[in-house]
């Protein structure tokens, strides 16, 4: 054994120096340390040291969405920084929160908005439901995040092989109605299935797309909170697309 190199533990510690060096090189690094939430710049910005205050995002639209972006690209590369997990975060988010984005997502158990675009506690504000629709109580707690928590940028997040987009479209081809509550999900998602009926290529593929954009669409219309919002620039609604096999998201 060579006297001259370093311990298991030295070894250890020069890896974490090394991680941490490379994390503050990155714009949002601060996510990465636990240290407090980043704002425009990537500073953390919030409560001090030790103290409980919550802390708070001060960033455009378009930061927002660079910032999600910049996470999932981490979360393709599996160069996850996994913030805001701490224990000490934990404590400055009992106090309030001040998400920067807001995601209304599918409740499909491969698509959780926190792990695709690699941000944690008090950074995403989430809505999930089947087929990623909008419904009366999605809407208000969309409205809720942008007008009483200042979340500047709202995401509608589809997903490839949607198993609702899927049912939608068995149950419409075959004219027949779907149990229970499901049926709900099915009436939301028709005009998405009808406007790409007959389009080339997969008809699931294709009706999702369409239903993210219309929610998107439907949800920047909505009066008088979101659309007053939007109109005056202080508030962006963004389609996305997610890739099951890749874990990459795409701006529709």
């Amino acid at each position: 054994m060579c006297d001259s190199c370093p311990s298991p533990e030295r070894r250890q510690f020069l890896r974490q120096v090394a991680v941490l060096a490379a994390a503050m090189t990155v714009p949002g690094a601060a996510l990465a340390s636990g240290g407090g939430v980043s704002g425009a710049a990537g500073k953390p910005t919030g409560a001090k040291s030790g103290s409980h205050a919550p802390p708070t995002q001060k960033v455009t639209p378009d930061e927002a969405l660079a910032r999600l972006l910049q996470g999932n690209k981490r979360y393709v590369a599996n160069k996850a920084f996994h913030p805001n997990a701490s224990p000490e975060m934990r404590a400055k988010l009992a106090n309030g929160q001040a998400p920067f984005a807001a995601i209304l997502g599918c409740a499909d158990s491969r698509v959780p908005p926190e792990i695709v675009f690699d941000h944690g506690l008090g950074d995403i504000f989430v809505v999930r439901v089947a087929g990623n629709v909008v419904e009366d109580e999605g809407a208000g707690s969309l409205e809720y995040a942008i007008e009483h928590l200042g979340t500047p940028l709202i995401v509608v997040l589809g997903h490839e092989r949607c198993g609702a987009i899927k049912a939608a479209i068995e149950t419409l081809e075959a004219g027949a109605e779907a149990p229970g509550h499901v049926a709900s999900l099915v009436a939301k998602l028709k005009p998405a299935v009808e406007k790409t009926n007959g389009l080339p290529g997969d008809k699931a593929e294709n009706a999702m797309r369409e239903n993210a954009k219309m929610m998107a669409t439907q949800i920047a219309s909505m009066e008088p909170i979101l659309k007053e919002k939007v109109e005056q620039g202080k508030v962006k609604v963004v389609a996305m697309r997610y890739d099951l096999d890749t874990g990459a998201v795409e701006v529709l």
